[in-house]
C-alpha cells in the first residue's frame, strides 16, 4: 500500500510524522511490555509466599499475606532497578530505530554532496582554462577585456565553493580559514555579483562599511554566505526598493546586516528561517519556501563562531544578521 499523499504537498512533513507514528508506536509497545513485566515479577513475588491454589480455590478465602517488611523493601527495589535498567534498554532500541533513517539519509546527502563537487570541478577548471586563454588572445585596447576578468574571477569564487563543499563532505568539517580576511573586499564582490541580478528586477543594492575589519574564516565561505542573504532578500524585495548591506564593528565581533523592503517574514516563525526547507506562507496564504541556503549560511557562520539570525521582521522589511568573531592580528 502507497503512503497516503499529504495534504499540504510537503513529502519531508509526511515523512517526519510517518516516524512520530513509528516511534510512539514502538514507545507504546516498549511501555505495555514493561508494565506487563512488573505485573508477572509482582505476582511471581505474592505466588512465591502464597500457594496458587489457595488463592484461586473458592472455597478458601485469604485475607492478610505474611511478608515482611524488608522483604517488600528489597522487591521493591528490585523491581525499580529492573523496570528503570529495562526502560532504558528499550529507548535506547526504539531511538536506534528512529533515528536510524536520519543517518542513512545523512550519508546519502554527504554522498551527493561529495560526487556533485568532483563532478563540477573539471567542467569550472576548463571553464577557467578557456577564460584565461581567451583573456591572454584579446588585445590591450578591447572593451571585453574587463568582462573576461569578471567572468574568470567568478568562476575562480565558484571553484572555491566547490572546493569548500568537497572538504565539508568528505572530512565532516569546516573548511580551515589559511588566516585573518578582510571582509570589505569580499561582501564588495557579493553586492558587486547579486546587483546585476537586482538591476533586472529595478532593486538596488547598497554597501555601507565604514570601517575595516578581519574575520578568521574563508573568504569563498563569507561570500557565500552574502550572497545567500542577498539573494533571499531580492526575491522579497518590491521594484523599486533598496537591499542595503551594512558592515559594523560591535567590540569583538564583524556585524553584518542585510536589510530589504518585502512584506517580512509571515507564517513562520523568524529563527526557523535557517532551518533546512523552511516553509512560510505570503499574503495569499500561498507557501513560500526559504530553501536550503540559509540553512548552509547558519551551518558556515556556526562553524566559523558566529552567529546568523533574523534581528528584524515586518510589514517595513527583513534584517538578517551575521556576526563573525574578529581575527586578533599577531
Amino acid at each position: 500500500m502507497s503512503p497516503r499523499p499529504d495534504p499540504s504537498g510537503d513529502p519531508d512533513a509526511a515523512a517526519l510524522r510517518r516516524a512520530s507514528r513509528n516511534v510512539g508506536v514502538q514507545l507504546a509497545l516498549a511501555s505495555s511490555v514493561l508494565v506487563l513485566l512488573v505485573v508477572v515479577v509482582a505476582f511471581a513475588f505474592v505466588f512465591a509466599h502464597l500457594s496458587p491454589h489457595r488463592i484461586f480455590d473458592p472455597g478458601h478465602h485469604e485475607s492478610t499475606i505474611d511478608i515482611g517488611g524488608l522483604d517488600i523493601l528489597v522487591v521493591a527495589i528490585g523491581i525499580g532497578a529492573a523496570a528503570i535498567a529495562l526502560a532504558g534498554l528499550l529507548s535506547w532500541f526504539a531511538t536506534r530505530r528512529a533515528i536510524r533513517p536520519l543517518g542513512e539519509a545523512l550519508r546519502l546527502q554527504r554522498d551527493f554532496v561529495s560526487n556533485a563537487s568532483h563532478e563540477l570541478r573539471t567542467p569550472l577548471a576548463v571553464l577557467d582554462a578557456r577564460l584565461q586563454y581567451l583573456q591572454r588572445g584579446l588585445p590591450p585596447d578591447d572593451q571585453a577585456i574587463t568582462t573576461v576578468a569578471e567572468l574568470r574571477r567568478d568562476t575562480g569564487t565558484l571553484i572555491q565553493i566547490v572546493n569548500d563543499l568537497l572538504v565539508t563532505a568528505e572530512e565532516g568539517g569546516a573548511p580551515s580559514a589559511a588566516g585573518p580576511v578582510e571582509m570589505i573586499p569580499v561582501v564588495q564582490l557579493a553586492v558587486d555579483s547579486m546587483s546585476i541580478l537586482a538591476a533586472e528586477r529595478d532593486v538596488t543594492v547598497t554597501l555601507h562599511a565604514p570601517l575595516a575589519v578581519s574575520v578568521q574564516a574563508p573568504a569563498a565561505a563569507i561570500h557565500r554566505c552574502v550572497v545567500a542573504l542577498l539573494d533571499n532578500a531580492l526575491r522579497f524585495s518590491p521594484t523599486g526598493s533598496t537591499i542595503s548591506v551594512d558592515l559594523t564593528v560591535e567590540r569583538g565581533s564583524a556585524e553584518l546586516r542585510v536589510s530589504d523592503g518585502g512584506p517580512g517574514i509571515t507564517g513562520l516563525e523568524p529563527s526557523r528561517v535557517f532551518e533546512r526547507f523552511a516553509r512560510g506562507q505570503n499574503d495569499s496564504g500561498t507557501p513560500s519556501g526559504f530553501g536550503i541556503g540559509l540553512a548552509l549560511v547558519k551551518d558556515t557562520v556556526e562553524r566559523a563562531g558566529g552567529t546568523a539570525s533574523v534581528e528584524q521582521t515586518g510589514p517595513g522589511g527583513t534584517v538578517m544578521l551575521l556576526r563573525l568573531p574578529r581575527s586578533r592580528r599577531r
